[in-house]
């Protein structure tokens, strides 16, 4: 029969392990619920073009556009524009903007530039930015179902002439084109730029330079969140995308990246294909995440462009 002691001490230790569990549940709730709402604060929002700043399609001579409407995964409304110059377009460019500056139109003098040079370009405002519709962009994943509905759309909707495919996309849309060949093998030539191998590589890349290393902690909450609110688009990545297709890519980054770190995306590409001869890879040096798309400083650069799609397109 136990004793007054015991009994207290029984007491005790049952009490000790109660605090313990509960301080675990506050401490799981509490980390669950950081990594969340960090999540939320840098996805769940709309963006919009600064006005100030915004490109004007007619201050490009010669350029003509014609405005497109379709729906992504959630019937949110897409809105495209189909540029082009001129009447004896090669083939169709699928453009895929960055992640924080709103929709295409901070792209406008690259977009210019295809089209001068005989593409037409189909460019869209992603979910959550621009004319396109979405209370806020909801993931990172969220990039590549829209190019998946988008490249959809110009294959089959008929507003399109039956032309071969190519994808280019910076930051966020760098890693949805290559992600997105998982589902279009079809696509014939990829430029990929400054873009990361997976949607976790872009959140860590960005959050960071957001809040420091502390950043990897919530990564194991963010990567389930993702794979339960997206499925298989969250477990996707550009390896996979890459192995998925016999297209042409080319592979952009800047050494000195500091938004998506060269490590998570090139570096990852280039120990993985730099026997193959399908990729081609363009490692530059002091031009951070935008500045090779300024297009009067890059003409070399983007002439490179246009012969890897003149190549690789017909």
């Amino acid at each position: 029969m136990l004793n007054r002691e015991d009994i207290m001490a029984k007491k005790k230790s049952l009490k000790a392990v109660i605090v313990i569990l509960i301080s675990l549940v506050v401490l799981a709730a509490l980390w669950i619920g950081v990594s969340l709402g960090l999540y939320a604060i840098y996805f769940g929002r709309r963006f919009e073009t600064n006005k100030a700043f915004m490109y004007h399609y007619e201050s490009f001579e010669g350029l003509e556009r014609t405005r497109y409407e379709f729906t992504s995964d959630k019937g949110q409304n897409i809105v495209g524009y189909m540029y082009s110059s001129g009447s004896d377009q090669k083939a169709i460019i699928v453009f895929a903007h960055g992640y924080g500056e709103g929709g295409h139109n901070s792209y406008m003098p690259a977009i210019n530039y295809f089209a001068q040079n005989g593409f037409y370009v189909f460019a869209y405002d992603a979910t959550g930015n621009d004319e396109s519709g979405g209370k806020g962009i909801g993931g990172v994943p969220q990039g590549v179902i829209d190019l998946d509905y988008a490249i959809s759309f110009v294959e089959g909707s008929g507003n399109f002439p039956d032309l071969p495919i190519g994808l280019f996309g910076h930051s966020w849309g760098g890693y949805s084109v290559s992600n997105v060949l998982t589902y279009h093998p079809e696509v014939e030539t990829v430029i990929e730029c400054s873009g990361p191998n997976s949607s976790s590589d872009l959140v860590e890349g960005g959050g960071t330079k957001m809040i420091g290393p502390v950043v990897k902690v919530l990564m194991p909450v963010i990567k389930v969140y993702e794979r339960a609110k997206y499925g298989e688009y969250a477990a996707n990545s550009a390896l996979i995308g890459f192995a998925s297709t016999d297209a042409e890519i080319m592979v952009v980054h800047s050494s000195d990246d500091n938004i998506v770190p060269i490590e998570y995306g090139y570096d990852i590409y280039y120990d993985a294909f730099n026997d193959d001869p399908r990729f081609t890879f363009i490692r530059l040096e002091g031009k951070g995440h935008n500045q090779f798309l300024n297009v009067d400083q890059n003409k070399d650069l983007y002439e490179s462009f246009v012969a890897f799609y003149d190549k690789y397109l017909f």
